[in-house]
Parts: C-alpha cells; structure tokens; sequence
C-alpha cells in the first residue's frame, strides 16, 4: 500500500508540476507582452521577442515549483490514511 501511495504522490506532484509550468510561463508571457503594446508594429514585435525568453523562463520556473509542491502536498492528503 505504501508503494502505490508514493506512486500516486509522485505522479500527482510532477503532472501538476508540468501544468503549472506551463500555466505559469503562459500568464508571465502575457503580462510581459502588454508592455510592448504601445510600441510601432515593427517595435512591438522585437519587443516580444527580447521579452519572450525571461518571461518564459520565470514563469515556468515558478509554476514549476509551485505546482510540484501543491501537487505533492494534495497527493500527501488524498491517500493519507487514518490512523485511530
């Protein structure tokens, strides 16, 4: 029983983990994109792509993490066992 329980925990945690990355990476993008749209056509598009990387990069990083963490900590309640 401890085995699956691991199993669970772990593919729970490292799913959400990738999910949140990708979350999180997407919403950075996003918010750091908005500050290239008053720029010219032309501007805005070197903009998004100077920007693009870090934001990618620190988004993901902290869905990474956050996710992983949450994910375990959920795992770690759904498959606790009473002990009375």
């Amino acid at each position: 029983m401890a085995k699956n329980r691991v199993l669970i925990c772990t593919f729970l945690a490292l799913s959400s983990g990738f999910f949140g990355g990708y979350i999180g990476g997407q919403i950075t993008l996003m918010l750091h994109s908005q500050k290239c749209q008053s720029q010219p056509w032309g501007f805005q598009q070197m903009c998004n792509a100077w920007v693009m990387p870090g934001a990618t990069w620190q988004g993901s990083t902290t869905g990474l993490w956050t996710g992983t963490i949450l994910g375990a900590f959920f795992g770690g309640l759904i498959t606790r066992q009473d002990r009375y």
